[in-house]
């Protein structure tokens, strides 16, 4: 059975003593060692000698990286969703969401091929919009995001993995929808949300106002930071095997790698076991 590790975590941009936090998820990434990692809130500068990218500041050496941006916040200053990735990025572009003229936020999904040695794996990273009270927006994101998968998928490609911060809960609509629960303008689609084969007994919150960063929200410990698989397929690539919450923990001076935990996955790409029929 070949294997990949998939990682993804809201890291805060800048917020919060970057300098102290960012060792954290320095030594958090190092510990795992996952093979795509999916990043949001990561802040890019424009400068005449080139682009200041805060995920190179951690990047793992030899992994590849696509970047693409959502918000500008400033001449040249941009945030938005970044990929790592231990192999080839042989495709990125960026797609704009829906929403920006009702709620003014502009949001983006990035859009990568890896070229792993099993197949091309597509590999989207995303951040939806964040206030309670859009999740009209939202369902239009995810269908947005679900149209970019479906045509731009190739019979050789395996499985779509998509990650990223969603700011919704599982009961939600648009995670409904995602996971096949809900139907939406006559439409149904079918992801697999990695936690669902988790053995943790806990709820897999990743927003959780029991420590400090998430404290000043005052909202009830959510799960609204995910990794969904299009699979497993009939060939059994896709099949999430394991899923567990992390970079959850604070160092000995107190200090917390985000304001978001972290969501890690180990997805089946190939099996050898032969296919049953239904």
């Amino acid at each position: 059975m070949t294997c990949i590790d998939v990682l993804t975590l809201n890291i805060w941009n800048k917020q919060g003593h970057w300098d102290q936090r960012r060792p954290r998820i320095e030594h958090g990434i190092r510990e795992l060692v996952p093979d795509l990692i999916g990043l949001q809130e990561v802040l890019e500068l424009i400068t005449p000698d080139g682009n200041l990218n805060q995920a190179d500041e951690f990047v793992p050496d030899g992994y590849h990286s696509a970047y693409a941006p959502a918000q500008e916040l400033g001449p040249g200053l941009f945030m938005g969703n970044a990929l790592l990735s231990r192999f080839p990025i042989i495709e990125s572009t960026t797609f704009e969401l829906p929403g920006e003229t009702e709620s003014g936020e502009s949001r983006s999904v990035l859009c990568t091929l890896v070229e792993h040695p099993d197949g091309l794996i597509p590999v989207y990273v995303t951040h939806l919009n964040w206030k309670l009270d859009q999740g009209f927006i939202r369902i239009r994101q995810v269908q947005r995001i679900h149209d970019l998968i479906t045509t731009r998928r190739k019979a050789n490609h395996l499985p779509a993995i998509l990650m990223g911060d969603f700011n919704a809960e599982p009961p939600s609509d648009e995670i409904r929808f995602l996971k096949g629960f809900k139907t939406i303008d006559g439409k149904s689609v079918h992801y697999s949300d990695v936690w669902d084969y988790s053995d943790s007994p806990q709820c897999g919150a990743t927003f959780d106002p029991a420590y400090p960063y998430a404290a000043d929200a005052q909202e009830p410990p959510r799960r609204i930071d995910y990794i969904f698989v299009a699979g497993p397929d009939s060939q059994r690539r896709g099949h999430p095997r394991e899923a567990r919450i992390v970079l959850n923990q604070a160092d000995a001076e107190g200090v917390w790698p985000s304001d978001h935990f972290g969501v890690w996955a180990r997805i089946a790409l190939a099996d050898s076991t032969p296919t049953q029929s239904k």
